[in-house]
């Protein structure tokens, strides 16, 4: 597909259907690769759950190349590694929250138990890895320093309402907690997945650093509609337990000053929303609605002026809002 093609795509949904079956083969191929003469206990079952999902990120790498002239072959390997490290985040996340499903299916902990879960899970990262330093020297800086940071973005993230509780009675700096965590747990992985979809295309310095900015912006903005869909869940049930809200405390803190005195009570048992604190889960999702927004301008912002406008970039203009736009339809 040559890049001047992208222009009979009406959007990324369009682009996302037509690339991802070859996506998704070379995933399987290079997953059954992986766990040839493994012992498994539920052989099926694993390949299910690891196989699933949109692939929006790997298409991400895909775009990218596309728009920037690159021969589509050179991107599938790497679109390829970044879905390997979305699949290994999402087995250590399942673990650690304690999740059972995942997209309607067992979550990998629950199929292979959790020690093996969390091998699988390493192995992912570390094959994802190999694969881009075989590469070039590039393409293995770039997935290795991704995990990294993906690994302190959930290092960061609250997990313990007690713990937090302590956090904010004892006076710690929390408001700017909630920019790393959507900046390292997935604002990294998009940006990364853009930035190895530039250098399959060959493209300098500049491009590079440009096409990471973008993706960048599409997944913090994807990570805040992630948390304002959580919100607006319990704002409708106007319930939510300490553990649920501990998860959401850093949104609070980033957007709503001064929460703290509520957060505490939710933190230490209160469930119901009435009063108040309704009244501040509503303004928050004012606010993060905006957030969303501005983020995603900003990254439409951050390629125009580099990227070559020899109509491709039109498709690259739309993606951000139709992402977003396809998870809120999710």
């Amino acid at each position: 597909m040559a890049s001047s093609s992208l222009k009979a795509f009406k959007g990324f949904q369009d682009y996302l259907e037509e690339r991802r079956p070859c996506l998704e083969m070379a995933f399987k191929m290079a997953l059954s690769g992986l766990l040839e003469g493994i012992p498994l206990r539920d052989a099926p079952s694993l390949r299910k759950a690891l196989e699933g999902g949109k692939k929006i990120r790997g298409c991400l790498s895909c775009l990218i190349n596309d728009a920037l002239g690159g021969n589509p072959e050179s991107a599938i390997p790497r679109a390829v590694a970044v879905e390997m490290v979305q699949a290994a985040t999402l087995i250590h996340d399942d673990f650690v929250d304690q999740d059972t499903v995942r997209g309607g299916r067992p979550a990998v902990w629950t199929i292979e138990g959790p020690r093996r879960a969390v091998l699988i899970g390493d192995v992912l990262f570390a094959t994802a890895i190999q694969m881009m330093s075989d590469l070039s020297r590039e393409d293995g800086l770039s997935i290795s320093l991704a995990i990294a940071q993906i690994a302190q973005g959930a290092l960061r993230e609250p997990l313990e309402p007690l713990m937090l509780s302590g956090e904010l009675t004892s006076g710690p700096n929390t408001d700017r907690l909630y920019e790393k965590i959507i900046h390292l747990k997935t604002g990294i992985l998009f940006g990364t997945a853009c930035h190895l979809g530039a250098i399959a295309a060959g493209a300098g310095n500049k491009l590079r650093q440009a096409a990471y900015r973008y993706g960048l912006r599409i997944g913090e903005a994807y990570q805040i509609a992630d948390d304002l869909k959580e919100m607006k869940l319990h704002l409708s049930t106007q319930s939510i337990n300490p553990r649920q809200m501990t998860a959401l405390a850093p949104a609070f803190l980033h957007f709503l000053k001064g929460m703290d005195p509520h957060l505490l009570e939710f933190l230490d048992g209160r469930t119901d929303l009435n009063g108040p604190p309704l009244e501040c889960f509503a303004a928050a999702a004012g606010l993060m609605e905006n957030e969303i927004q501005y983020r995603l301008r900003g990254a439409v912002s951050e390629i125009e002026g580099d990227f070559p406008d020899n109509g491709s970039i039109d498709l690259a203009r739309k993606t951000p809002e139709d992402i977003i736009r396809m998870f809120n339809e999710s």
